[in-house]
């Protein structure tokens, strides 16, 4: 079931085309990677769904419902371009946008308590915001987001500037609120997370969306039926040991250690490779090259051209 649904969304900026008839299904508590490189229309679908434009074409919906004022309470932003006031007290300012969000002094205090010590920042409450790292400051406008329990979440970048600790710990979090039945749209560039994360994703290029579907479903149809062998124990070449019609794509070798790729034939079988090879090598590894994400969105918006390597 769906629980954020944009249909043939259309967005012009003066003589700029920044969507074009674009729609994506975000399945209810998962996770939904929206992905492409700069300039794709990422940032201005996100803009539609919070309502700060709308489009000039399309529907967007919530649950059945068609987005409206009121659905502000149900969603929480997290933006790339962080947004907290420099000069205020670091909880005077969670406390003003919590309330701000609908929550009540009494309840954003008790959550606030409870969000500044699971990240360990309650030392930072009289501080003022400019005192503070990039990444305390990160910290304070992810509890910010957060703290009005939105059923709809939208992170842009949320690890920028987080060192591996942090990261992991958001990642944590992250998965934390999907378990409790959050929503979550993830844009990032960083395709490691989203093979970690995401359940789906929507890849968007030159204003248009040029992929979409499941993340174990994309990887399977982007494999290559291609397969690494670490071995020792032969002296011959690697290339003399397979069946016709299997394809040498590469040949290491590392102290006492060789390691071939293989490209199988359409219709052939891991076993067919196995059972040429182990009668003549100690084989120590075997394993399925599987594209990653990293790999799969370069291929993919390469395809569709114009392709920026500033991602």
């Amino acid at each position: 079931m769906s629980y954020f649904t944009a249909r043939n969304i259309t967005k012009r900026y003066a003589a700029h085309l920044a969507l074009d008839n674009v729609s994506i299904e975000v399945p209810e508590q998962s996770i939904f990677g929206l992905l492409g490189p700069n300039g794709a229309g990422k940032t201005s679908l996100i803009r539609i769904i919070n309502q700060i434009t709308g489009p000039d074409e399309g529907e967007v919906f919530i649950g059945n419902e068609k987005l409206a004022p009121h659905h502000v309470d149900k969603i929480g932003y997290l933006p790339e371009e962080r947004g907290l006031y420099k000069k205020m007290k670091v909880g005077e300012q969670a406390m003003y946008l919590a309330q701000l969000k609908g929550v009540s002094k009494s309840d954003a205090q008790k959550r606030l308590k409870y969000w500044f010590e699971k990240f360990e920042i309650q030392a930072w409450w009289n501080k003022k915001v400019e005192e503070l790292s990039k990444g305390m400051q990160q910290k304070v406008q992810f509890i910010v987001t957060i703290i009005h329990e939105p059923t709809l979440l939208i992170f842009d970048e949320p690890f920028s500037g987080f060192d591996p600790i942090n990261v992991n710990l958001l990642k944590d979090e992250i998965l934390n609120l999907k378990k409790k039945g959050a929503t979550i749209i993830f844009s990032t560039h960083n395709m490691a997370s989203v093979e970690e994360l995401c359940d789906n994703i929507a890849l968007l290029n030159k204003s248009k969306k040029i992929l979409e579907g499941k993340v174990k479903d994309i990887k399977t149809t982007f494999k290559t039926n291609t397969y690494a062998i670490d071995f020792d124990g032969y002296t011959g070449t690697a290339l003399s040991l397979l069946p016709n019609g299997f394809t040498l794509l590469s040949e290491t070798n590392q102290d006492d250690m060789r390691q071939m790729v293989v490209g199988l034939p359409v219709k052939a079988s891991q076993n067919e490779l196995l059972s040429a090879v182990m009668p003549h090598v100690n084989i120590h590894a075997f394993k399925e090259i599987v594209p990653t994400m990293n790999e799969i969105f370069i291929k993919t918006v390469n395809e569709s051209g114009n392709f920026s390597e500033n991602i």
